[in-house]
């Protein structure tokens, strides 16, 4: 069983953590394709979307060449899951897909859940998207009433970087041994653990950990079972 009696802030991470991103996107992504008579199906689209926007984020950072953001890393990641599917698609036409991005919604167990936590922790968004961006999401689409939003983008650099994790302690001041990291992206909840973050990782999507001895302290299916356990 987790220690819980340093903990004091919950650090969540926001796409794919609180926000369903494949739920959201994926009806723009079809009609989107089908519109252009493409091969590739939404879910395949998606999948190789979401796997080459990691790899831009990766060489944003490795390159340190300016950090360039959370939505350019979207961007670019979509023009080139298009080009490797042979869709052909204006400047406009991506921007009318990019566009689905601001429409992004919770997962269904995400506020109850958040509710129950708050009565015992700071909540806190950490997140690697733009701050004008993740106020937006925060009030509009997640509606709930955060601590405090964090971005990455005042590290400049993407998670799973040191620099992001420390910022957020420092910022909240606190140890970072008293903030836990939950994540449904195992990189997030491996880099935080190397920061001495304690880790939650919420396996939403039934995918395998790391090949790390750096383990979370503990892994939920939602965020429903990970109040049962926090609150325990």
């Amino acid at each position: 069983m987790i220690e819980l009696a340093n903990i004091q802030a919950l650090t969540f991470d926001l796409f794919g953590t609180i926000l369903d991103l494949g739920g959201s996107l994926k009806p723009a992504i079809g009609s989107f394709l089908s519109q252009r008579a493409a091969a590739v199906d939404a879910d395949r689209f998606w999948a190789q979307w979401r796997a080459r926007q990691r790899l831009e984020q990766y060489q944003d950072t490795i390159m340190m060449l300016g950090h360039s953001g959370y939505l350019a890393t979207v961007r670019r990641a979509l023009v080139y899951t298009l080009a490797l599917n042979g869709v052909a698609a204006a400047p406009e036409e991506v921007d009318q897909l990019m566009a689905a991005w601001q429409q992004l919604s919770p997962f269904p167990d995400v506020n109850a859940a958040l509710e129950r936590l708050h009565a015992r922790f700071r909540l806190v968004v950490l997140s690697n998207g733009d701050p004008e961006f993740l106020a937006h999401l925060v009030q509009h689409r997640v509606r709930f009433p955060f601590d405090a939003v964090l971005s990455a983008t005042h590290a400049g650099a993407f998670k799973p970087h040191p620099a992001v994790y420390r910022r957020a302690a420092h910022q909240l001041g606190l140890e970072v041994g008293q903030c836990l990291m939950v994540s449904a992206n195992s990189f997030d909840v491996v880099g935080a653990r190397a920061c001495g973050f304690r880790g939650a990782f919420v396996n939403r999507y039934g995918l395998p950990y790391e090949d790390t001895d750096l383990r979370p302290d503990l892994e939920v299916a939602d965020f429903s079972e990970l109040a049962d356990v926090l609150l325990r």
